[in-house]
């Protein structure tokens, strides 16, 4: 495990205490738990991204240009 030394302004390094005091843990995990998220928020800014491309791509929606309910589950008689 690698340690890191960060510096902080003495208000958030206070309010991170406050933090994780009443998490009941450390500055150092809170640290380590947010660092170890970075990956679900690169995911989650990649399919936000994914989101805002494909609305873009749509040229036109009416809901008028919906399939009615028989077109959409297409009824076959069983055998």
């Amino acid at each position: 495990m690698r340690n890191v030394t960060v510096s902080l302004p003495d208000e958030a390094y206070r309010r991170a205490r406050v933090v994780a005091a009443s998490r009941d843990t450390s500055v150092s995990a809170l640290v380590r738990e947010f660092l170890e998220t970075l990956d679900a928020q690169t995911d989650f800014e990649r399919r936000a991204q994914l989101e805002r491309d494909t609305l873009a791509s749509v040229k036109r929606f009416r809901g008028g240009d919906r399939l009615k309910r028989d077109a959409v589950h297409e009824r076959r008689a069983v055998r």
